[in-house]
């Protein structure tokens, strides 16, 4: 009797869940946070173990494509392409089934989960894809030499599987809320804005004024620059390019903020500023 009790002892040890390592937290301020989870997770366990039903410990990840988001557990999604923008930034889209719809609002994001020499990490990326996509959403990615989600997300292909939670946010972009919307985006924090410029854009009722800042190394090293001249032809729509590094073309530390203020100085109506 006495080794019965002690085997299954172990066994609902085995079954306790694991307190995530810092790592293992974007950072991000989402809700609920891993740490979140696992505090959940350890009182379910806790409960199943008092009444010892095993059934109260809840389901399983999916390790199909899912048909909805969840921002408490980490669904798989299929990558379907993989493009590479410039020498470190990369738009990798995922597929979803019978061209169903990512479920997310302009303004929010996702969070992706990356395991590197078994260690697990999360980071927060807004995709840039329509809200109204059907069966695919892209996100925009840069990679940096040292990082950890950088590994990970280089060793991507077509038909890889990644898993994503969500959506997080506490920003909804609502039509004609403000009369003008002036974004101050440097580099990959263009991805936040795309979104919502979609949305402005394709709202024939929006009359929202947009103006886009956009600070980059160079002119070739602008992502999504089709997008964004594409974009710059609607009558609400202005964008501008900070470039550092541009032939013939040195911009001193000064010379963004003054773009700036010369922009809010422009701005006519009631304005939101959007910064990333």
């Amino acid at each position: 009797m006495g080794e019965r009790e002690e085997d299954d002892k172990e066994a609902w040890l085995q079954l306790r869940p694991v307190e995530p390592l810092p790592s293992q937290c974007c950072g991000a301020g989402c809700s609920p946070c891993v740490f979140d989870l696992y505090q959940r997770d350890l009182a379910r366990w806790e409960a199943a173990r008092a009444s010892k039903d095993r059934s109260l410990l809840g389901g399983k990840e999916s390790q199909s494509c899912p048909s909805k988001l969840s921002p408490e557990t980490f669904l798989a999604f299929r990558i379907s392409a993989v493009d590479k923008l410039t020498k470190d930034t990369y738009r990798v889209r995922f597929a979803l089934p019978r061209n169903s719809q990512l479920g997310l609002r302009p303004g929010q994001h996702l969070i992706l989960r990356g395991i590197i020499d078994d260690l697990e990490i999360q980071r927060a990326y807004t995709p840039i894809s329509p809200a109204n996509a059907e069966g695919y959403f892209e996100v925009l990615i840069k990679c940096y030499q040292t990082g950890l989600m950088s590994r990970y997300v280089e060793s991507w292909r077509a038909g890889d599987t990644a898993f994503w939670r969500g959506p997080f946010g506490g920003f909804f972009y609502k039509p004609n809320q403000y009369g003008e919307l002036l974004m101050l985006a440097a580099g990959t924090g263009l991805a936040p804005m795309v979104p919502i410029l979609h949305s402005i854009t394709d709202n024939a009722d929006d009359e929202t004024f947009i103006t886009l800042v956009g600070c980059f190394k160079t002119f070739e090293g602008i992502y999504l620059k089709a997008f964004l001249q594409e974009q710059a032809r609607f009558w609400n729509v202005r964008i501008f390019f900070v470039l550092s590094q541009a032939a013939g073309l040195l911009l001193d530390d000064a010379d963004g903020p003054m773009v700036v203020q010369q922009e809010l100085r422009l701005c006519s109506r009631r304005c939101l500023i959007l910064e990333k």
